[in-house]
């Protein structure tokens, strides 16, 4: 996933990440959108990337209590406190460009709000694909600008402000999918607030191709 300072800044960002203000405008409408479409179909084993301190891992665990959820984050800050909210839950640390996992050994990946940190998103696309099992799904979901402008803009700026992310457009982000060995089924824009408009939270649902 994150190298270095990456690192080190998820494991400061950890301490507020559950604050209910954050987790209920960032993080819950995209959560909410991710459980539904799992709900549809129910796989019996999960892989939450990027899991941050756990809390849609712990949901899924609870709203499909028939299938195995794993999470699996970079930073150590991230899994203590998943680990203190769900000790049931197993929790990995790795990276999401050199996943711990052996082959095919999931029904269904999930990352939200973490693809656009990993370095390397190819790589990690290539990682996603190889745990997956024939006809696999693959959920992500983070902030897609409308416009290639604004993405190159975000990177610009995070990059100046130390910690470079990549906000993909929406199309950028299904060419990548697709490149990746995957079928791209549906992108689905979320409501969020502050900034639904110019930086909408979009879910990009796919499955692995035989």
């Amino acid at each position: 996933m994150a190298r270095g300072p990456h690192r080190r800044f998820f494991d400061l960002w950890s301490v507020v990440y559950d604050a209910p203000g954050v987790q209920r405008v960032t993080y819950r409408p995209v959560q909410d959108v991710v459980v539904r479409a799992l709900r549809a179909e129910p796989p019996t084993r999960i892989l939450d990337v990027g899991c941050g301190t756990g809390r849609l891992a712990a949901r899924l665990s609870r709203e499909l209590p028939h299938a195995r959820t794993i999470g699996c984050d970079l930073s150590g800050g991230m899994l203590r406190q998943a680990l203190a909210r769900s000790p049931a839950l197993a929790w990995v640390q790795g990276n999401a460009e050199r996943l711990p996992f052996s082959d095919g050994c999931f029904d269904a990946v999930v990352s939200t709000e973490a693809f656009h940190w990993f370095p390397e998103p190819e790589r990690a696309l290539a990682e996603f694909h190889r745990v997956l099992a024939a006809r696999g799904r693959l959920l992500i979901a983070l902030v897609n600008p409308p416009f290639e402008v604004l993405s190159r803009a975000s990177r610009v700026v995070s990059r100046w402000l130390g910690e470079p992310l990549r906000w993909p457009t929406a199309d950028v982000l299904r060419g990548q999918v697709e490149c990746a060995g995957f079928q791209v089924l549906r992108q689905q824009r979320i409501f969020r607030l502050p900034a639904p408009v110019l930086f909408p939270p979009v879910l990009t649902a796919a499955v692995r191709r035989d």
